[in-house]
């Protein structure tokens, strides 16, 4: 069964994805190769924005587990998702694709500030859109950011890259007999804790009916085929 094409989309990275091999910091031919396939869609002219995390340089959750307060812990990780977003930047315009980078945290000599009318029309001039600092608030994801801003925005689908071929009933690496759904519903993401998106991001693209797609992002094309139809991965939808 193949799915339909997108005009407009949200695609979520997560940090990690831009470390490569070494696991942290960014990799320069990791975050080359991820721009080259977003030059190739935009070039189509698919309008693109774009979250990406910031597990590869500091996991709020993560050093306030270890006693840092949460808030400040989640201020330092939407920072780092900023570094991330103008390394992309930087990347994607290497290759000649016009790009705009818009933080949810006022830092006017780096970024735009979020201003949603303006993020529509950078797309609609054809420019990626890439989202940073999450939703500028402590205690949330930056799922729940990619979720909010996909709604803004009127994306048709969220595009989540990772790096498992979609979605499983358990840790395909850890367990042989673990199982990967073309198909789930937002409930049965929710009511089975599968690892998608958080509850918050699951919950808000329930509500607004918005198609999440989880795919593989280390093979090659794959940004490409997911846009234009191609059944991979899987699409977390309503009944």
């Amino acid at each position: 069964m193949s799915r339909q094409s997108y005009k407009r989309v949200l695609l979520k990275l997560s940090g990690e994805s831009l470390a490569g091999d070494q696991g942290y910091g960014i990799d320069p031919v990791t975050i080359s190769a991820i721009a080259a396939e977003i030059k190739e869609v935009a070039d189509d002219g698919v309008e693109l924005a774009l979250v990406i995390g910031g597990g590869n340089i500091f996991r709020g959750l993560a050093a306030s587990s270890k006693g840092m307060d949460r808030a400040s812990a989640d201020y330092m990780g939407m920072l780092a998702t900023v570094i991330n977003s103008l390394a992309m930047q930087d990347a994607l315009e290497k290759i000649g694709v016009s790009t705009r980078v818009q933080s949810a945290i006022a830092m006017q000599e780096v970024a735009e500030p979020y201003i949603r009318r303006r993020a529509v029309r950078h797309l609609e001039k054809g420019r990626v859109v890439i989202f940073g600092a999450g939703t500028g608030n402590p205690y949330f994801t930056t799922d729940t950011a990619a979720s909010l801003r996909a709604m803004e925005i009127n994306a048709q689908v969220i595009l989540k890259g990772t790096k498992v071929d979609g979605v499983y009933s358990a840790d395909p690496k850890k367990d042989p007999n673990a199982t990967r759904y073309d198909e789930l519903t937002y409930i049965d993401v929710l009511q089975q804790g599968l690892q998608v998106m958080d509850a918050t991001a699951t919950s808000l693209c329930m509500d607004n009916h918005l198609p999440i797609i989880v795919f593989d992002l280390t093979t090659p094309g794959n940004i490409k085929k997911v846009i234009s139809g191609q059944t991979i991965g899987t699409i977390v939808q309503g009944d």
